[in-house]
C-alpha cells in the first residue's frame, strides 16, 4: 500500500509515518521544509500548493494537519477543502486525523463532546473549527474519506500501547468505563 502523510513533520504525522513504516508500507512524507519524519521519500511542498498530480498514484492520503492559533484555526476547513478538491473523483482514500470534540455523546447525535460543560475552554475554538471542517467533509460525495478521532486523552508523547477501539461517531470509553475523559485532557494520565 502506498501512503502519503500530509504534515508528516508534526507530532501526529511523525507517529503515523513511524507506524506505517513499521508495518512495511510504502510511505511518502508531505512536508513544507526539511523532512524530519522517518520516511525515506518526501514531497517538499506546502499543503495549499499540492496538486492532483502530486498525489496521483497513492492508495491513501493521510491528513495530519493541525493549526492551533486563532488566526490559523480556519485552515482546518480550507486545508481539508483543498485536499478534497485535488482528490475529487479519484480512488485515493483520504484519511483525516481529527479530534474527539466532534464525537457525539448521545445516540440521537444531538450533543457533542465539545458541547459538554466539562469540556476545557482552551480547546473549544479548536474543536469548533475541526467540527466545522468535518461537517463540510460530510457534505462531499466526490471523495472517498474516513475521519479518525483519536482518544479524548490522546497524548502524542505517550507510550504506544498497540491497542485501539474501533467505534462509530459516539465517544467510546475505556475498559474501566470511565466517563470523565475530559479530565485527562487537562493533564491527568491514564496508562
Amino acid at each position: 500500500m502506498k501512503l502519503a502523510v500530509v504534515c508528516a513533520n508534526g507530532k501526529e504525522g511523525k507517529l503515523i509515518v513511524e507506524e506505517a513504516l513499521a508495518r512495511g508500507l510504502d510511505v511518502t512524507a508531505v512536508v513544507r521544509g526539511e523532512n524530519r519524519s522517518g520516511a525515506g521519500k518526501a514531497i517538499v511542498k506546502d499543503l495549499f500548493e499540492l496538486t492532483s498530480n502530486d498525489l496521483e498514484g497513492f492508495d491513501v492520503v493521510i491528513d495530519a494537519f493541525g493549526a492551533w492559533t486563532p488566526e490559523t484555526l480556519p485552515q482546518h476547513s480550507t486545508s481539508l477543502k483543498h485536499l478534497c478538491d485535488i482528490l475529487s473523483g479519484t480512488n485515493t482514500r483520504l484519511l483525516v486525523v481529527g479530534g474527539a470534540g466532534s464525537l457525539y455523546v448521545n445516540p440521537e447525535h444531538t450533543a457533542q463532546v465539545m458541547d459538554g460543560a466539562d469540556f476545557p475552554e482552551i480547546f473549544k475554538p479548536l474543536a469548533s473549527h475541526m467540527g466545522k471542517a468535518l461537517d463540510e467533509l460530510r457534505a462531499r460525495d466526490d471523495v472517498r474519506w474516513t475521519y479518525v478521532s483519536p482518544a479524548g486523552d490522546f497524548q502524542a508523547e505517550g507510550a504506544r500501547t498497540g491497542e485501539y477501539i474501533l467505534g462509530g461517531e459516539e465517544l467510546t470509553l475505556n475498559a474501566r468505563g470511565e466517563r470523565d475523559q475530559l479530565r485527562r485532557l487537562r493533564g491527568g494520565h491514564d496508562r
